[in-house]
């Protein structure tokens, strides 16, 4: 029997989404994304920060999409979303819904393309070209009252100089605490660290013998290799992509005038 097509977004977005082909991770990366959107076709603000990722969209019909307000609404949004996110992420967003919307429009099931005017958002300074932070900037970085997870890391990069990769790759039974640095392996120069991150790390990691070091605020998704996931909290290790936006967010209003915020390269290149 042939399947209706669905008159709700919601549920529009998960034939989209079980159509695609995509892993169970991006396939709900994508669902908070086109969520998201819904809020503006509703006409409604959008959930910010971690309530974003848990909040409920709202019931709509797809047939929003067809509406001659919907280019608007969702301009507004796009506005209002980049004065508050990295840019990256609202092009990444933007894509995934002009997907959905193409293939909804291949299915038959909308007419219209209310995303056709919304161009990408420019892009900061690449941090190739980004000098390092300077001593009053680093001074003002660790002052800030940011989470215990994200000082150390910034700390952690700062003063060990290593390999952003490196850093986001260690697990809590590599530290050798008394040594200030990771326990020596064939092959592989040892981490090393400063007073700054060895006050840190004891508060970060108390109670957990083994897993990532650095975790995810949520529960790993199913399918996470065992690898990145901490057998204490069953969360995930911290991703590059999150690492650097919480680093922007955080560092945005450092510039006066706020700037597009600086860069994880450009902490490990001030050490």
């Amino acid at each position: 029997m042939t399947e209706l097509p669905p008159v709700e977004y919601g549920l529009a977005v998960e034939r989209y989404l079980a159509a695609s082909g995509l892993a169970e991770g991006s396939r709900r990366i994508y669902r908070i994304a086109l969520g998201t959107w819904a809020w503006a076709l509703a006409d409604r603000p959008a959930p910010t920060g971690p309530e974003r990722r848990r909040a409920r969209p709202p019931v709509l019909p797809l047939a929003l999409l067809d509406h001659p307000d919907a280019a608007e609404r969702l301009r507004t949004a796009v506005a209002l979303r980049g004065a508050t996110t990295d840019p990256r992420t609202l092009n990444r967003e933007l894509s995934t819904l002009r997907a959905a919307v193409a293939w909804w429009r291949a299915q038959g099931w909308t007419d219209g393309d209310p995303t056709a005017d919304l161009r990408p958002h420019p892009l900061p300074e690449p941090a190739a070209t980004a000098g390092p932070l300077t001593p009053d900037e680093l001074r003002t970085l660790f002052a800030l009252r940011a989470p215990l997870r994200e000082q150390t890391l910034w700390h952690l990069l700062h003063e060990s100089g290593a390999a952003i990769e490196t850093v986001l790759a260690l697990n809590t039974d590599q530290l050798d605490l008394p040594h200030r640095r990771t326990h020596p392996r064939p092959g592989r120069t040892p981490v090393t660290w400063r007073p700054g991150t060895a006050r840190l790390l004891p508060l970060l990691i108390a109670g957990r013998a083994t897993g990532p070091l650095l975790l995810t605020d949520r529960r790993a998704p199913a399918g996470t290799p065992t690898a990145d996931r901490c057998p204490h909290t069953g969360r995930a290790r911290l991703s590059y992509r999150r690492a650097a936006e919480l680093f922007t967010a955080h560092t945005r209003p450092l510039s006066d005038p706020p700037g597009p915020g600086w860069t994880l390269r450009q902490l490990r290149a001030g050490r």
